[in-house]
């Protein structure tokens, strides 16, 4: 049975019933064959365009050497960050930050238009009531005379109600659910960016606290080289080049307090920013070597753990959004059946609307087929049909991304034991050689030159120690920001 021999079926049975019953029973029945079809393509997820394993070899070696234990995306960056300070200073960027409260507002957004969407779903119930007096001149009433005319109705009844019997209204309503789940994912994925950047502008302002620390100690170890130098050089004991060369170690040490001075004002303002707020003194971090330990992780597999990551899930929900917005362009090009009927109480006067045989209906169903539309509806599938491709190569793009992203942090990772084992190692030897150099330069066997190469060895040693440490910590913290850590509270 077609929809329109319903439709008949459904007015020719209402004919002889009375007329309170008739436009309800008919607007009921209209409705209930409003069904849950939908012309959405099946949507089956992606294989992932990335290989089923992490990359091995001997700058992955330390991964492959970690014990299996928690992936990243299951511990909540309050376990990851055990840093009292710092787990402040995160808690203050999630509720001052204005990226952040953007997203948030941009989820209530959505929310609201899936809401109105959805309604789209139900018919809108109003009432109404009116009276009208009207006063007819002999010239016009059917009885030569003059006349005034009441009338007034009260109605209950539904406006230009779709049917949706092939899912259109249904499918715009999966489409803005999908695009509402697509901004939740979206603030998630950047709650991961922000917390990682509190993490990582906390630890830089560490370790530039430290390298300003350095260049002090050694401006004043430098100084008293060169007072000593100098009082030689007055007593005739030292050549002047020995003082020059004394004089531009001190001014190099001079040179890099300037810096690591001002760097260490740019990380501060850098941190207020993120978090939103001016950082509470007591907040900030001390020296790089004083911060405890991050947590450990393990990397997993990345088809388990890239399909975690918020933004990948974003990509999803956008893609399945796309699906649904086909199934709405394929709906347009089948009939639409609006239905507007109302069921009320008439009278001429205002004290018989209550009384029997007030009663009123009306019925008005409207079906309406696109016959020409010079390919409107074939170019709006087409449309959404590319539109749908599209979402599908940003989808695999992002997978891509995000498996370079943490292929690349952990071959980092997987030498930074062996970088801070060997600058650990580089640093003692420059420590001796810097004894050594300064213990025959007092003696009289070497020239000074040797013992300012030496100092600037050693000096190079410690920052880049510092370096060292720091670049391991910024790595644990990407590698747990982009295997999707950071999105729990």
């Amino acid at each position: 049975m077609t929809i329109l021999s319903i439709l008949k079926e459904l007015v020719s049975r209402q004919a002889g019933k009375p007329a309170r019953l008739g436009g309800a029973a008919i607007g009921i029945g209209l409705i209930l064959l409003s069904g849950c079809a939908s012309m959405s393509p099946q949507y089956p997820r992606p294989v992932a365009p990335v290989p089923a394993e992490w990359p091995s070899g001997a700058a992955y070696k330390e991964n492959a050497e970690k014990p299996a234990d928690r992936a990243a995306a299951d511990i909540p960056w309050k376990e990851f960050f055990i840093n009292e300070q710092l787990q402040k200073l995160i808690s203050l960027a999630l509720d001052n930050n204005r990226d952040l409260r953007i997203a948030a507002l941009t989820i209530e957004r959505s929310r609201a238009l899936y809401r109105v969407q959805r309604a789209d779903l139900f018919p809108t119930v109003t009432a109404a009531g009116s009276g009208v007096a009207q006063r007819v001149p002999a010239s016009l009433s059917a009885t030569g005379e003059a006349m005034t005319i009441h009338q007034y109705s009260v109605d209950l009844g539904l406006s230009a109600y779709e049917l949706d019997l092939f899912g259109r209204v249904r499918s715009l309503k999966d489409q803005a659910l999908e695009q509402f789940l697509a901004t939740e994912e979206a603030r998630r994925s950047l709650q991961v960016s922000l917390v990682s950047e509190v993490a990582g502008i906390y630890l830089t302002l560490a370790a530039d606290k430290e390298h300003l620390r350095i260049a002090q100690d050694t401006l004043a170890s430098r100084q008293t080289s060169y007072d000593l130098i100098k009082s030689r050089f007055e007593a005739g004991a030292s050549s002047e080049l020995d003082l020059r060369q004394a004089q531009t170690s001190v001014d190099s040490a001079r040179l890099d307090i300037a810096r690591f001075t001002s760097l260490i004002a740019q990380d501060e303002n850098a941190l207020a920013l993120v978090i939103g707020s001016p950082v509470p003194a007591d907040l900030l971090p001390a020296l790089l070597s004083e911060i405890t330990a991050l947590s450990e992780f393990n990397a997993g597999l990345p088809s388990d753990v890239l399909l975690r990551r918020p933004d990948i899930m974003q990509a999803e929900h956008l893609l399945k959004a796309a699906d649904a917005n086909i199934g709405a362009a394929r709906a347009a090009f089948f009939p639409r059946i609006t239905l507007t009927t109302s069921i009320g109480l008439a009278s001429d006067q205002l004290s018989g609307l209550f009384r029997g045989g007030a009663g009123v209906w009306s019925f008005a169903p409207q079906v309406s087929l696109p016959i020409f539309d010079s390919g409107r509806n074939q170019a709006n599938l087409k449309v959404s049909e590319v539109g749908r491709e599209i979402f599908l190569a940003q989808y695999e793009k992002a997978l891509q991304s995000a498996f370079r992203e943490v292929a690349d942090t952990l071959a980092q990772r997987g030498t930074l034991g062996d970088q801070l084992e060997a600058q650990q190692s580089l640093l003692e030897g420059a420590a001796g050689s810097f004894r050594l150099s300064d213990a025959r330069y007092k003696s009289g066997i070497d020239s000074y030159l040797s013992v300012l190469d030496a100092q600037r060895s050693l000096y190079g040693a410690q920052q880049g120690l510092i370096s060292v440490r720091l670049a391991r910590l910024i790595n644990l913290v990407t590698l747990y920001k982009v295997l999707g850590g950071g999105a729990a509270q």
